[in-house]
């Protein structure tokens, strides 16, 4: 079940809130402009699949996306618990970082963790399959796999090149807790 958790910037020991409804969670991050949507994530995709096989399986709802939105480029990320390089690829997105465009994906299987970083409070997002979730540029997030990665996330950009972050240099996502592996990587 997808989760949202809020808390205060200085106090990552209690939430202010928490939220398991998808509406709600909807609701409290459109107030704060993020998207987030559930859409059918219906295909027979597991995490290691390759990427050409993951985009041919979604490639409707990926030109439907690249279309309205003015996408340019789309990859796969697709982890589950024995890849060799997860620990390395779990540390890159660990720390706060923005991008200088929205940060779209489409999770089709497994789940992954979100947190945003706005306005004094931290935004705790645990995505499912089904979850679209668009962070606006700009934002400070950062993203948690666990440390036994189950996911497939299908990853859109308005850059060419894809996935470019700028490292803020707050040390805040070590203070918030960390993604616990998913009941679907057991």
């Amino acid at each position: 079940m997808s989760r949202l958790r809020i808390f205060e910037e200085n106090r990552p020991q209690s939430p202010l809130a928490e939220y398991g409804d998808h509406a709600d969670i909807a609701r409290e991050l459109a107030g704060v402009g993020v998207r987030f949507e559930q859409w059918v994530a219906d295909q027979p995709i597991s995490p290691g699949a390759d990427p050409d096989t993951v985009i041919a399986a979604y490639r409707a709802d990926i030109d439907r996306l690249m279309s309205e939105e003015g996408y340019q480029s789309v990859d796969v990320i697709s982890l589950k618990p024995d890849h060799p390089e997860r620990a390395a690829l779990r540390q890159k997105f660990l720390s706060e970082h923005t991008h200088s465009e929205d940060e779209v994906r489409f999770f089709v299987a497994g789940a992954g963790q979100f947190t945003l970083h706005l306005g004094g409070k931290v935004y705790d997002i645990l995505c499912e399959q089904g979850d679209l979730i668009g962070v606006p540029d700009g934002t400070r997030h950062w993203f948690d796999m666990s440390e036994s990665p189950y996911f497939v996330a299908i990853r859109l950009f308005t850059n060419k090149d894809g996935w470019v972050a700028n490292f803020t240099g707050d040390d805040i996502a070590q203070r918030f807790p960390r993604m616990t592996p998913h009941a679907s990587a057991r």
